[in-house]
C-alpha cells in the first residue's frame, strides 16, 4: 500500500512538470545554437549548498564584482533550485533537486539559468545538466494480480501481466522481469509500439483445478543500475472451469485524436469485440482496464453494453497530451474470459492560453539626458500552447521614446529610442502588447513603469524680465524694498534657487553698499534710508543660480524710483540779508502810489512737484493796510498811497509755505523806511528820455530795433524748441535733447533734459543739464495761472547753488510777463556769484 501512494505521488509531480520540462527542453534545443554559453554537470539528489561551479571565474569576474554589480541567478522552472555564493563567486545548490519531477522520462534533463549582472546591465545563459541516479525502484501499479484461467485453456497460452514503471532513465531504468520457480507457467516479454516491452505469462501445461485450483507467483522486476533495485507484484492464478473462448477485438490499438476543446459527451471511438462463445460465454461487457489512472477514468468514460467511449471531463493539451487506455471486454461465462485492446487519444492543440510577459529585470529610473539606446529593462515572453499558437510577438505602444530590441530565444531588451525631456514627462508608463500566432490570436499586455531622473538643463526663469520699485525717501533702513522670484523646471537640487545682486556701481559706490537680497526668497532690503535729492533712481541687478552642476543662472534689473517726500523747508534767496539771517532793509518815497512795488521775496525749495509749490503771505505787519505780497511771485506791493500819518518805519513778517504734506514753511523779515525825496528810477528815467536831444532819439530807436530782433529770435527759437519736444515726447510728456545743439561751441559734451510737468495747480518745468566729467545740474521753471489777485507775472533766472544751503543769491530779473512766472532752479553745488539779466 505505501508502494502505491508514493508511486501515484510522483505520478502526479511528473504531470504537474511535464509540460514544464518539454518547454525547457524546446528553449535548449533553440539556446544551444547561440556560441560561448556555459555548461555544468551535476547529479540529482545533491545536498543543498553543494558545489555546482565557479559562476565567478567562468564568467571572468572579479569576487567583488559579485556584489557591486548585484549578480543574482534567476530561473523560469517554479524554483529557485540554485544560488550564488557572494564571498566565492560559486553557484551552490539551493533545494532539492529531483530529476524525475523536473524531466519526468525525458533521456536529457537541462536547467536553464539567466544570470543578471547590472551597472551595466548583462545577461548570460548558463545550462545545469541534471544527471540520473539510481534513486527509484521499479514498481507496480498493484502489489497483487490475480487471473482467472480456465483449466482448458491450451498449452501455450499468454495472458497480458501488468507493465512495471521505473522513473529512472537509461541503465537505471527498467531492464528485466523474473518470474519465481512454479510448476506450470513461464515469463515472455512482448515488445509493443514505441520500443515499449510488456511482460506475458505463458502457460507451459495444462491446468487441473482439481489438483490444484490456486497458483501464487511472484513477479520481479529488475533495473539496470548500481545496486540492483528491484519491485515486485504477486501473482494469484485462479484456475476455472471450461469457457474456452475469450472476446477478441478487431485490432489490438486504436488510435484517434481529439480537439483540446471537444465538448462533453463527444464520442471518442467505439471498439469492436467478439466472442465465439454462445449465451452467456459470449455475452460481452465492456470496462477500462483494472489499471487505468483515476485522472484518465475522469476524462472519460465508456459504455459498458456498446463499448462507445465518450468524452466526460475537460481536456488540457498543455496538462496531458496523449492518453494510453486499457479497454476490457469480458464474457459473462464461467469462468469469466476477457480481452483486451489500448485506445491511444492524441490530443490536438487549442489557442487557449494568453502569452505572458515576464520581467528579467526591473527597470531602473533613466536619466533625461541617457543617449539613444540605453537597456532600461530585460523582458522574456512565454506561451503554454504550442507550434504556431505558442509563437509570441512583442509590440510598444506608439508615441513612447523606448523600442524593444530583440536579443534570443523570446527574450527582449527594452532600450530608449529617442530624446528625453523630464521636464515634458517625468513618468512613463509603457504598455507592451504580447500576441500569438494563433487562430484566433491571444493577447495579453503589461504595463513597466519607467522613471525619468532630472539634469541640471534649465537655467532659473524670473516671473518678469525686469522690475519697477518705487521707494519712498527717508525710509526705514533694513525695511525690504521688493520681493523678486524666479522658477527652475528642474527636480530636486537642480531647482534649488540661491539669490544674489550682481555688482555694480550707483554714484561711483557699489550697489552692496545701499542694498543686500536674502539668498533664499529673493527679498531684496535697503541699507539705509534714501534722499530723493540726492539721488533718484538707481539699478539693482540681480542673478537667479540653481544648485544643479553645472550650476545655470539667470539675472534681471530692479530699477528701483526714489519718491520724493516733503522734507525740505522753503530757503530764502532773496534778499540776501534774509538769505545771510539778518533783516532786510528796503526804502521807498513818501510819495509812492498804491501797486508801488517794494522789494522782492525769492524763495525755492529743493524738493519736487507739489512738495515744491511755493506761497508767500504777510503774517505779522506794521500797518496790515499798507503792504501786500502776491501769493505766488512774492513781490510786496502798496496796498494803497503812503500818507503823511503812516510810521517812517515799517516792518513785515512774511511766511513762506510749500504745498507738501506736512506743509514745510520758513518767515522773512522786511524792514522798510519810508523817505522823503527819493525818487523812483523809473521816474527819473522817463525825464532823461524826455529831453529833446538828437543822440538820445537815435539811440533811442537802435534800442527799440534791437529789442524787437531779440524778442523776435527769442520766439522762433522758443517755437522750434517746443515743436520739437511735443513730436519726441507726445506719450511720456518730456523733452530730452543735446545742448549742443544750440551750444555746441560752449561745450559739447553737456545735455540739457527739459522735463513738463502738469500735474496741479502750478505747472512747471525741470531743465536737466550736466557735464560728463561734473555733477549734473537742473533747472526748474515754474509757470502759475493768473489768479484775480495777481497782475503781475516774473519771469526769474536764477545762478545754480547747493541742493542743501541756499545761502548766496545768484540773479534776480523783475520783468512783467503776462500770465506766468517762472523760475529755474540749479541743484548744482555752486557759489559764485552772477550778476542780473
Amino acid at each position: 500500500m505505501h508502494f502505491t501512494e508514493s508511486r501515484m505521488t510522483k505520478t502526479m509531480g511528473y504531470r504537474e512538470w511535464r509540460w514544464q520540462a518539454l518547454w525547457w527542453y524546446h528553449f535548449f534545443l533553440l539556446w544551444s545554437i547561440i556560441d560561448a554559453q556555459t555548461r555544468y554537470s551535476i547529479p540529482e539528489e545533491l545536498k543543498q549548498g553543494s558545489v555546482v561551479g565557479n559562476l565567478a571565474k567562468d564568467l571572468g569576474l572579479g569576487l567583488s564584482e559579485i556584489f557591486d554589480r548585484k549578480l543574482r541567478v534567476a530561473s523560469e522552472a517554479g524554483k529557485q533550485y540554485f544560488t550564488v555564493d557572494a564571498g566565492k563567486g560559486e553557484l551552490v545548490v539551493n533545494d532539492r533537486i529531483d530529476r524525475e519531477a523536473l524531466c519526468g522520462q525525458s533521456a536529457s534533463c537541462v536547467l536553464p539559468l539567466q544570470v543578471v549582472i547590472e551597472d551595466p546591465l548583462q545577461l548570460h545563459r548558463i545550462e545545469v545538466e541534471i544527471r540520473d541516479i539510481n534513486d527509484n525502484s521499479p514498481g507496480f501499479i498493484s502489489n497483487e494480480l490475480s487471473l482467472k484461467i480456465a483449466e482448458s485453456a491450451a498449452v501455450g497460452t499468454s495472458f497480458h501481466l501488468e507493465r512495471a514503471t521505473d522513473p529512472d532513465v537509461g541503465s537505471n531504468s527498467l531492464k528485466s522481469y523474473t518470474l519465481s520457480k512454479n510448476e506450470c507457467c513461464s515469463l515472455r516479454i512482448k515488445e509493443i509500439e514505441g520500443g515499449k516491452t510488456v511482460p506475458e505469462l505463458v502457460l507451459d501445461k495444462l491446468l487441473d483445478r482439481e489438483k490444484r485450483a490456486v497458483h501464487k507467483i511472484l513477479l520481479t522486476a529488475l533495473d539496470g543500475g548500481n545496486p540492483v533495485r528491484s519491485g515486485t507484484s504477486q501473482i494469484t492464478i485462479t484456475v476455472l472451469d471450461i469457457n474456452d473462448n475469450f472476446p477478441v477485438f478487431e485490432k489490438n490499438v486504436y488510435k484517434v485524436t481529439l480537439g483540446e476543446k471537444s465538448i462533453k459527451g463527444a464520442v471518442v471511438i467505439k471498439p469492436k469485440a467478439t466472442d465465439a462463445d454462445e449465451g452467456l460465454n459470449g455475452q460481452i461487457e465492456f470496462s477500462f482496464g483494472s489499471r487505468t489512472p483515476d485522472f484518465d477514468s475522469s476524462i472519460f468514460d465508456i459504455n459498458s453494453i456498446t463499448g462507445e467511449i465518450s468524452l466526460k471531463g475537460e481536456l488540457d493539451y498543455e496538462t496531458v497530451k496523449s492518453f494510453d487506455i486499457d479497454v476490457t471486454a469480458k464474457d459473462k461465462g464461467s469462468p469469466e474470459m476477457e480481452g483486451h485492446c489500448r485506445v491511444q487519444v492524441d490530443i490536438t492543440d487549442f489557442n487557449d492560453n494568453a502569452p505572458e510577459i515576464v520581467l528579467t529585470s526591473q527597470p531602473k529610473p533613466v536619466r533625461e539626458d541617457a543617449p539613444s539606446g540605453t537597456v532600461v529593462a530585460l523582458i522574456s515572453a512565454r506561451d503554454l500552447d504550442s507550434v504556431d499558437n505558442g509563437k509570441v510577438t512583442l509590440q510598444l505602444t506608439k508615441g513612447f521614446p523606448f523600442a524593444l530590441k530583440p536579443s534570443f530565444s523570446n527574450n527582449y531588451a527594452l532600450v530608449t529610442s529617442g530624446t528625453l525631456d523630464r521636464e515634458s514627462c517625468s513618468h512613463y508608463d509603457i504598455e507592451i502588447t504580447a500576441t500569438d500566432s494563433g487562430s484566433p490570436p491571444l493577447s495579453s499586455k503589461k504595463i513597466i513603469p519607467v522613471s525619468i531622473t532630472d539634469v541640471n538643463d534649465n537655467p532659473p526663469v524670473f516671473s518678469q524680465p525686469s522690475y519697477n520699485v518705487y521707494l519712498k525717501e527717508n525710509g526705514v533702513p533694513g525695511s525690504v524694498l521688493y520681493s523678486v522670484s524666479a522658477s527652475d523646471l528642474d527636480f530636486g537640487e537642480n531647482a534649488k534657487i540661491s539669490y544674489s545682486i550682481l555688482d555694480s556701481k550707483v554714484q561711483d559706490v557699489s550697489v552692496s553698499s545701499y542694498v543686500y537680497i536674502n539668498s533664499d526668497n529673493g527679498s531684496i532690503y535697503s541699507m539705509h534710508s534714501f534722499d530723493y535729492e540726492k539721488l533718484k533712481v538707481f539699478q539693482i541687478q540681480v542673478q537667479a543660480k540653481d544648485q544643479g552642476s553645472p550650476s545655470l543662472s539667470s539675472n534681471t534689473t530692479v530699477h528701483v524710483f526714489i519718491l520724493d517726500q516733503n522734507d525740505n523747508a522753503p530757503s530764502v534767496i532773496y534778499p540776501s540779508s534774509a538769505v545771510l539771517g539778518s533783516l532786510s532793509h528796503q526804502r521807498m518815497p513818501r510819495s509812492a502810489k498804491a501797486g508801488h512795488l517794494v522789494t522782492k521775496v525769492t524763495a525755492v525749495d529743493a524738493d519736487s512737484g507739489h512738495n515744491a509749490w511755493i506761497s508767500y503771505k504777510v503774517a505779522e505787519a506794521t500797518d496790515a493796510s499798507l503792504f501786500t505780497v502776491n501769493l505766488y511771485t512774492g513781490e510786496v506791493r502798496t496796498k494803497r498811497a503812503v500818507s503823511e500819518q503812516d510810521d517812517s518805519s515799517q516792518r513785515l513778517l512774511i511766511e513762506i509755505k510749500d504745498d507738501g504734506d506736512p506743509v514745510q514753511s520758513s518767515t522773512v523779515t522786511v524792514s522798510i523806511q519810508l523817505e522823503d525825496g527819493l525818487h523812483e528810477p523809473i521816474l527819473d528815467l522817463r525825464q532823461k528820455v524826455t529831453e529833446p536831444s538828437k543822440k538820445t532819439g537815435r539811440i533811442t530807436l537802435y534800442l527799440i530795433l534791437s529789442l524787437a530782433s531779440v524778442s523776435v529770435l527769442s520766439v522762433v527759437t522758443f517755437l522750434i524748441l517746443a515743436v520739437k519736444c511735443i513730436r519726441s515726447s507726445r506719450s511720456s510728456g518730456s523733452c530730452c535733447m543735446r545742448q549742443g545743439d544750440y551750444d555746441g561751441y560752449k561745450n559739447p559734451n553737456r545735455n540739457l533734459q527739459i522735463q513738463l510737468n502738469t500735474d496741479g495747480p502750478i505747472k512747471y518745468v525741470e531743465v536737466m543739464g550736466g557735464d560728463m566729467m561734473s555733477q549734473s545740474q537742473s533747472f526748474r521753471s515754474c509757470m502759475s495761472p493768473m489768479s484775480p489777485m495777481s497782475e503781475y507775472s516774473d519771469f526769474t533766472l536764477i545762478k545754480p547753488s547747493s541742493t542743501t544751503d541756499f545761502n548766496e543769491v545768484i540773479s534776480v530779473l523783475d520783468a512783467s510777463l503776462p500770465d506766468s512766472t517762472w523760475t529755474f532752479e540749479s541743484q548744482q553745488v555752486s557759489r559764485k556769484r552772477k550778476g542780473h539779466l
